[in-house]
């Protein structure tokens, strides 16, 4: 129901790619504490500083570094992309994530998580929204609104949300429900000041009027 009831307030999302995996996986670690603004920029600009990522994989952090930094903690995340590049070039020999698809969602998962810093929600952004492929993102957003309708339990983790709602949700539909309960988050039912008395889902909302 609030599925549906979302897909009539903001439209039918539907999916296309974003970026190519390896491309995805980075603007991901640069998008990590920081606006998605900055994250953009950041990631333009390591774009547009290195012919390619085999040349980010060889570069020096303090290179890198240089390039993202205005997304913020540049020299955190320098290192991290690096690593993460190498270790992939490790593996496979080259920088491409297209083998992703044609293995099993759990394996995919597994195996980008085994990469160094790539947790269950960078590991489902990458195979949603560059793969196609029906893994559910969990962010902050979709954690406290997931929260608040009682999707999940008031115990229940971030890192254990991505399992429930991935399991609960129609593997056709968690791209669009990602998409429609991120922006519900950011637009109505807001971290302090959620709009109640504007949401579609306030008459099956355990918390509405409550915040």
């Amino acid at each position: 129901e609030a599925f549906h009831l979302l897909e009539q307030e903001q439209g039918v999302a539907e999916w296309e790619p974003r970026y190519d995996g390896i491309s995805e996986l980075l603007f991901t670690i640069l998008s990590q504490h920081t606006s998605d603004l900055n994250a953009l920029r950041a990631f333009e600009s390591l774009r547009n500083t290195f012919a390619a990522w085999e040349e980010v994989a060889q570069a020096d952090h303090e290179d890198i570094a240089r390039a993202i930094w205005i997304g913020g903690l540049s020299k955190v995340k320098a290192p991290r992309i690096k690593a993460v590049l190498k270790d992939i070039q490790g593996k496979r020999g080259n920088l491409d994530l297209s083998f992703l698809r044609e293995m099993p969602m759990p394996e995919a998962k597994e195996w980008l998580r085994e990469l160094p810093g790539v947790g269950p929600k960078t590991a489902a952004i990458v195979l949603c929204f560059a793969m196609g492929m029906p893994a559910m993102p969990v962010d902050t957003h979709i954690y406290r609104v997931s929260k608040r309708l009682g999707f999940i339990g008031a115990k229940i983790t971030a890192d254990q949300a991505h399992d429930i709602l991935e399991a609960a949700v129609d593997p056709a539909q968690v791209f669009a429900f990602h998409v429609y309960i991120i922006t519900h988050g950011r637009k109505v039912c807001k971290a302090r000041r959620p709009l109640c008395e504007e949401c579609v889902l306030k008459d099956g909302c355990p918390s509405a009027f409550q915040v």
